[in-house]
């Protein structure tokens, strides 16, 4: 088992991204005995079973803030709470970021430090909506709110990539079909791989060099969205392989992104490029720096990381 040394740190992951920064985590994919469900993943309500463990290495008393809760919009989907544990405990104190996500404030000990939670969600069992009859929005009928989904931010250069948006996709049909076809563009342009992550790429690089993880693909077409004037913004969570054959690399948190069509934030997810079962939202934010799973003000080691997400089976 590798580690990866922090110093003042965000960690940033995505589905089966093992990088934290420039270095990599072997991960064990974690073991569970699972609850009885009521049904299954074909449309019906379903429950998935979900969780993470987080094990630090401290020289010093380390301020943290961690975003790990399940979105308030899926609160209500909770069988019980998503409680963060702590080993060994500590104060917490809890609020909303400028986003609305929900973050944890703590300091962790001196030593080993553990976090993890493990809870169950019910769940649609439907995939994701598809509905080429989504419109895109001239920017003056935008509403106030979806403009700074409009911008350039950290990872998401849009001085950079706007000449290319408009050569490539100004021929595109408007609305639902313009941002399949940067889906499907970024899906073919860009190569998964884990041993490409890299905490500090951007959509940009991630374009010139042609390879990346899921934050990458989202960074990419988030960008190209922007350019474009499609409000467009990045989401983190869960992502199982829930309807689709098993994937045999560690479990991971998932990136993907939601664009404005419609009056309405869709999900799309140009790393996977298919409507997909059982996705549960953290966070959302501009880009990956809005929505870091932990950040550390100080120096610490992350030794081992967990996720699990999978449906319930009896």
């Amino acid at each position: 088992m590798t580690s990866a040394e922090r110093r003042g740190t965000t960690v940033f992951l995505s589905i089966r991204d093992h990088s934290i920064g420039s270095k990599a985590l072997d991960l064990d994919r974690a073991m569970h005995t699972f609850m009885p469900q009521t049904t299954s993943a074909t449309g019906d309500i379903m429950q998935i079973r979900f969780g993470y463990e987080l094990n630090y290495q401290l020289p010093q008393p380390t301020p943290m803030i961690l975003t790990l809760n399940v979105h308030h919009s899926r609160v209500s989907d909770l069988l019980g709470s998503d409680h963060m544990k702590t080993t060994p405990s500590v104060p917490t104190t809890a609020y909303r970021d400028g986003f609305g996500n929900w973050c944890t404030r703590l300091v962790a000990p001196t030593g080993h430090f553990r976090v993890t939670a493990d809870a169950t969600i019910n769940d649609s069992g439907e995939r994701e909506p598809v509905v080429p009859s989504a419109i895109q929005h001239p920017v003056p009928q935008l509403p106030e709110e979806t403009l700074v989904f409009l911008l350039g931010s950290r990872y998401c250069e849009t001085d950079r990539m706007s000449q290319f948006a408009w050569d490539k996709f100004a021929n595109a049909p408007l609305g639902w079909g313009r941002v399949q076809a940067i889906c499907d563009f970024v899906h073919q342009h860009i190569t998964f791989g884990y041993q490409f992550a890299r905490s500090t790429k951007t959509a940009w690089e991630a374009f010139n060099e042609r390879q990346g993880v899921c934050r990458d693909f989202a960074h990419l077409a988030i960008t190209l969205c922007r350019c474009l004037n499609i409000p467009a913004r990045y989401c983190t969570g869960y992502l199982g392989d829930i309807g689709v054959p098993k994937d045999p690399a560690p479990m991971d948190f998932a990136g993907w992104f939601e664009a404005y069509l419609g009056s309405t934030w869709y999900t799309f997810d140009a790393r996977n490029n298919s409507p997909r079962i059982g996705r549960v939202l953290i966070a959302r934010g501009r880009d990956a720096a809005d929505v870091a799973i932990s950040t550390t003000f100080g120096p610490n080691t992350l030794e081992t990381f967990r996720v699990w997400t999978d449906e319930v089976t009896s």
